[in-house]
Protein backbone atom coordinates (compact mmCIF):
# COMPACT_ATOMS: atom_id res chain seq x y z
CA UNK A 1 0.00 0.00 0.00
CA UNK A 2 2.51 2.27 0.41
CA UNK A 3 4.13 1.43 -2.13
CA UNK A 4 1.42 2.16 -4.40
CA UNK A 5 0.68 5.32 -2.47
CA UNK A 6 4.73 6.65 -3.21
CA UNK A 7 4.20 6.05 -7.20
CA UNK A 8 0.94 7.89 -7.22
CA UNK A 9 2.52 10.64 -5.64
CA UNK A 10 5.58 10.20 -7.70
CA UNK A 11 3.73 10.65 -11.01
CA UNK A 12 1.71 13.50 -9.60
CA UNK A 13 4.73 15.53 -8.71
CA UNK A 14 6.25 14.30 -12.68
CA UNK A 15 2.87 15.91 -13.87
CA UNK A 16 3.03 19.12 -11.82
CA UNK A 17 6.94 19.58 -12.21
CA UNK A 18 6.04 19.25 -16.44
CA UNK A 19 3.21 21.89 -16.01
CA UNK A 20 4.62 24.45 -13.78
CA UNK A 21 8.02 24.49 -15.66
CA UNK A 22 6.51 24.89 -19.09
CA UNK A 23 5.19 28.73 -20.21
CA UNK A 24 2.99 27.05 -23.19
CA UNK A 25 -0.04 26.29 -22.72
CA UNK A 26 -1.68 22.74 -23.53
CA UNK A 27 -3.95 21.63 -25.71
CA UNK A 28 -5.58 18.40 -25.95
CA UNK A 29 -6.34 16.99 -29.41
CA UNK A 30 -9.76 15.81 -29.57
CA UNK A 31 -11.96 13.99 -31.93
CA UNK A 32 -14.74 14.68 -30.05
CA UNK A 33 -17.11 18.11 -30.49
CA UNK A 34 -20.25 19.96 -30.16
CA UNK A 35 -23.00 18.46 -27.47
CA UNK A 36 -22.03 16.18 -24.78
CA UNK A 37 -18.90 15.42 -27.07
CA UNK A 38 -20.13 13.68 -30.03
CA UNK A 39 -18.65 12.61 -33.25
CA UNK A 40 -19.15 15.28 -35.59
CA UNK A 41 -20.10 14.18 -38.75
CA UNK A 42 -18.50 17.21 -40.37
CA UNK A 43 -15.24 16.77 -38.80
CA UNK A 44 -15.02 13.13 -40.19
CA UNK A 45 -16.79 14.25 -43.69
CA UNK A 46 -13.87 16.94 -44.10
CA UNK A 47 -11.24 14.27 -43.56
CA UNK A 48 -12.56 12.12 -45.64
CA UNK A 49 -11.86 14.94 -48.19
CA UNK A 50 -8.47 15.83 -47.47
CA UNK A 51 -8.48 11.56 -47.60
CA UNK A 52 -9.06 12.30 -51.30
CA UNK A 53 -7.24 15.24 -51.94
CA UNK A 54 -4.06 13.71 -50.71
CA UNK A 55 -4.59 10.88 -52.89
CA UNK A 56 -4.39 8.50 -49.43
CA UNK A 57 -8.04 7.49 -50.14
CA UNK A 58 -8.59 5.62 -53.55
CA UNK A 59 -10.75 2.67 -55.08
CA UNK A 60 -13.60 4.23 -53.50
CA UNK A 61 -16.77 4.05 -55.54
CA UNK A 62 -19.74 7.19 -54.33
CA UNK A 63 -19.60 9.47 -51.41
CA UNK A 64 -20.85 7.89 -48.29
CA UNK A 65 -24.65 9.04 -47.71
CA UNK A 66 -23.29 10.76 -44.28
CA UNK A 67 -21.28 13.35 -46.03
CA UNK A 68 -24.04 13.92 -49.00
CA UNK A 69 -25.10 17.42 -47.57
CA UNK A 70 -21.30 18.06 -46.41
CA UNK A 71 -20.40 18.20 -49.97
CA UNK A 72 -22.97 19.88 -51.29
CA UNK A 73 -22.25 22.86 -48.93
CA UNK A 74 -19.11 23.00 -50.08
CA UNK A 75 -19.44 22.85 -53.31
CA UNK A 76 -22.46 25.43 -53.58
CA UNK A 77 -20.32 27.60 -50.73
CA UNK A 78 -17.70 29.22 -50.76
CA UNK A 79 -14.66 27.14 -50.30
CA UNK A 80 -14.86 25.46 -53.12
CA UNK A 81 -14.46 28.95 -55.12
CA UNK A 82 -11.93 29.86 -52.98
CA UNK A 83 -9.41 26.35 -52.92
CA UNK A 84 -10.13 26.33 -56.83
CA UNK A 85 -8.80 30.24 -56.67
CA UNK A 86 -6.10 29.32 -54.51
CA UNK A 87 -4.78 26.42 -57.18
CA UNK A 88 -5.12 28.48 -60.38
CA UNK A 89 -3.44 31.53 -58.60
CA UNK A 90 -0.38 29.38 -58.05
CA UNK A 91 -0.25 27.89 -61.36
CA UNK A 92 -0.01 31.65 -62.80
CA UNK A 93 2.38 32.77 -60.74
CA UNK A 94 4.28 30.06 -61.76
CA UNK A 95 3.42 30.60 -65.60
CA UNK A 96 5.13 33.98 -65.22
CA UNK A 97 8.08 33.28 -63.84
CA UNK A 98 8.63 31.21 -67.27
CA UNK A 99 10.69 32.44 -70.28
CA UNK A 100 8.15 29.86 -72.84
CA UNK A 101 9.18 29.57 -76.60
CA UNK A 102 6.46 28.81 -79.41
CA UNK A 103 6.38 25.04 -78.53
CA UNK A 104 5.54 25.61 -74.69
CA UNK A 105 2.02 24.00 -74.36
CA UNK A 106 0.40 24.07 -70.60
CA UNK A 107 -2.56 20.92 -70.42
CA UNK A 108 -5.66 21.28 -69.69
CA UNK A 109 -8.40 18.65 -68.39
CA UNK A 110 -12.21 19.34 -69.22
CA UNK A 111 -14.40 17.41 -66.74
CA UNK A 112 -14.52 19.45 -63.86
CA UNK A 113 -11.57 21.08 -64.64
CA UNK A 114 -12.59 23.73 -67.19
CA UNK A 115 -16.07 22.77 -67.52
CA UNK A 116 -18.38 21.97 -64.53
CA UNK A 117 -20.71 19.35 -64.47
CA UNK A 118 -22.02 20.84 -60.95
CA UNK A 119 -25.30 20.61 -62.14
CA UNK A 120 -25.54 17.02 -63.19
CA UNK A 121 -24.30 15.67 -59.81
CA UNK A 122 -26.64 18.31 -58.15
CA UNK A 123 -29.51 16.00 -59.67
CA UNK A 124 -27.58 13.00 -58.87
CA UNK A 125 -26.42 12.89 -55.19
CA UNK A 126 -23.90 14.98 -55.33
CA UNK A 127 -21.68 11.69 -55.96
CA UNK A 128 -23.57 9.80 -53.36
CA UNK A 129 -25.05 7.31 -55.89
CA UNK A 130 -23.34 5.08 -57.91
CA UNK A 131 -21.80 6.55 -61.45
CA UNK A 132 -24.52 6.30 -64.48
CA UNK A 133 -21.63 6.28 -67.60
CA UNK A 134 -24.93 6.57 -70.14
CA UNK A 135 -26.76 9.21 -67.79
CA UNK A 136 -23.39 11.40 -68.33
CA UNK A 137 -23.07 10.98 -71.67
CA UNK A 138 -26.59 12.42 -72.42
CA UNK A 139 -25.82 15.23 -69.88
CA UNK A 140 -22.96 15.95 -71.58
CA UNK A 141 -24.75 15.96 -75.16
CA UNK A 142 -26.66 18.66 -73.84
CA UNK A 143 -23.49 21.07 -74.30
CA UNK A 144 -25.02 22.91 -71.20
CA UNK A 145 -21.92 22.63 -68.55
CA UNK A 146 -20.55 26.04 -67.11
CA UNK A 147 -17.15 26.95 -67.49
CA UNK A 148 -15.19 26.76 -63.80
CA UNK A 149 -14.66 30.41 -63.09
CA UNK A 150 -11.22 30.43 -61.66
CA UNK A 151 -10.08 27.98 -64.28
CA UNK A 152 -11.70 30.61 -66.82
CA UNK A 153 -9.42 32.98 -65.08
CA UNK A 154 -6.47 31.23 -65.14
CA UNK A 155 -6.86 29.94 -68.87
CA UNK A 156 -7.01 34.05 -70.01
CA UNK A 157 -4.36 34.48 -68.13
CA UNK A 158 -1.62 31.96 -69.66
CA UNK A 159 -3.26 32.56 -73.10
CA UNK A 160 -2.59 36.71 -72.53
CA UNK A 161 1.06 35.78 -71.76
CA UNK A 162 1.66 33.80 -75.21
CA UNK A 163 1.54 30.12 -73.37
CA UNK A 164 -0.20 27.66 -75.93
CA UNK A 165 -2.95 25.61 -74.15
CA UNK A 166 -3.62 21.92 -75.07
CA UNK A 167 -7.33 20.15 -73.57
CA UNK A 168 -7.13 16.34 -73.45
CA UNK A 169 -10.17 15.00 -72.43
CA UNK A 170 -11.46 11.43 -71.45
CA UNK A 171 -14.96 12.29 -73.39
CA UNK A 172 -14.72 10.09 -76.06
CA UNK A 173 -14.55 11.49 -79.75
CA UNK A 174 -17.75 11.42 -81.06
CA UNK A 175 -18.77 13.99 -78.17
CA UNK A 176 -15.79 16.64 -79.74
CA UNK A 177 -17.28 18.41 -81.48
CA UNK A 178 -20.32 19.50 -78.77
CA UNK A 179 -17.28 19.82 -76.10
CA UNK A 180 -16.13 22.72 -78.42
CA UNK A 181 -19.10 24.39 -78.70
CA UNK A 182 -19.96 24.24 -75.11
CA UNK A 183 -15.78 25.26 -74.32
CA UNK A 184 -16.40 28.42 -76.87
CA UNK A 185 -19.46 29.56 -75.33
CA UNK A 186 -18.44 29.65 -71.81
CA UNK A 187 -15.12 31.43 -73.04
CA UNK A 188 -13.05 28.74 -73.67
CA UNK A 189 -12.47 30.35 -77.42
CA UNK A 190 -8.83 29.22 -78.56
CA UNK A 191 -6.10 26.14 -78.12
CA UNK A 192 -3.12 24.83 -80.10
CA UNK A 193 -4.62 21.06 -80.06
CA UNK A 194 -8.01 19.79 -78.57
CA UNK A 195 -7.09 15.84 -77.85
CA UNK A 196 -10.46 13.12 -76.91
CA UNK A 197 -10.10 10.10 -76.26
CA UNK A 198 -10.50 7.31 -79.23
CA UNK A 199 -12.25 4.14 -78.03
CA UNK A 200 -10.71 2.35 -81.31
CA UNK A 201 -7.07 2.58 -79.51
CA UNK A 202 -7.72 3.14 -76.02
CA UNK A 203 -10.44 0.51 -75.30
CA UNK A 204 -9.82 -1.18 -71.58
CA UNK A 205 -7.20 1.14 -70.96
CA UNK A 206 -7.07 3.69 -67.48
CA UNK A 207 -7.60 7.06 -68.08
CA UNK A 208 -3.60 7.82 -66.72
CA UNK A 209 -2.38 5.43 -69.21
CA UNK A 210 -4.54 7.36 -71.97
CA UNK A 211 -3.67 10.92 -70.51
CA UNK A 212 0.30 9.80 -70.40
CA UNK A 213 0.37 8.27 -73.73
CA UNK A 214 -0.66 11.47 -75.44
CA UNK A 215 1.45 13.59 -73.55
CA UNK A 216 4.09 11.42 -74.67
CA UNK A 217 3.04 12.57 -77.92
CA UNK A 218 2.78 16.09 -78.12
CA UNK A 219 6.64 15.74 -76.64
CA UNK A 220 7.48 13.60 -79.65
CA UNK A 221 5.93 16.22 -82.04
CA UNK A 222 7.94 18.96 -80.43
CA UNK A 223 5.98 20.26 -77.82
CA UNK A 224 7.55 20.77 -73.92
CA UNK A 225 4.67 20.71 -71.31
CA UNK A 226 5.52 23.38 -68.80
CA UNK A 227 2.43 22.87 -67.00
CA UNK A 228 -0.64 20.48 -66.41
CA UNK A 229 -3.44 21.16 -64.28
CA UNK A 230 -6.60 18.56 -63.64
CA UNK A 231 -9.16 17.96 -60.99
CA UNK A 232 -8.05 14.18 -60.85
CA UNK A 233 -4.72 12.04 -59.87
CA UNK A 234 -5.32 10.66 -63.40
CA UNK A 235 -4.75 13.87 -64.98
CA UNK A 236 -1.41 14.95 -63.49
CA UNK A 237 0.83 11.94 -63.08
CA UNK A 238 2.74 9.53 -65.13
CA UNK A 239 5.23 10.01 -67.80
CA UNK A 240 5.53 13.41 -69.44
CA UNK A 241 3.04 14.67 -66.67
CA UNK A 242 4.90 18.40 -67.43
CA UNK A 243 7.28 20.70 -65.55
CA UNK A 244 4.76 21.66 -62.78
CA UNK A 245 1.32 20.24 -62.22
CA UNK A 246 -1.97 21.12 -60.01
CA UNK A 247 -4.83 19.52 -58.20
CA UNK A 248 -8.12 21.09 -58.23
CA UNK A 249 -10.56 19.85 -55.38
CA UNK A 250 -13.59 17.35 -56.13
CA UNK A 251 -14.88 15.70 -53.69
CA UNK A 252 -17.43 13.84 -55.97
CA UNK A 253 -15.56 10.85 -57.25
CA UNK A 254 -12.29 9.89 -57.74
CA UNK A 255 -11.00 8.44 -61.28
Amino acid sequence: MKMKALVICAGLSLVAFACHGSEYPRFLSQMKTGLNGHYSTQVSCTSLGFGVEANNLSKWKTVPAACQEYVADYLLGDQYRSDSKTVCREAYFYAKTLKFTARDVFVFDIDDTTLSNLQYFANHGFGVEAHNATAFKIWVSFGEAFALPETLVLYNKLVGLGIKVVFITERPVDLKDVTISNLKEVGFHTWEKFIARDPAIYSGKLSNAFKTSERKKLVAEGYRIVGNIGDQWSDIVGEKKGFRTFKLPNPLYYD
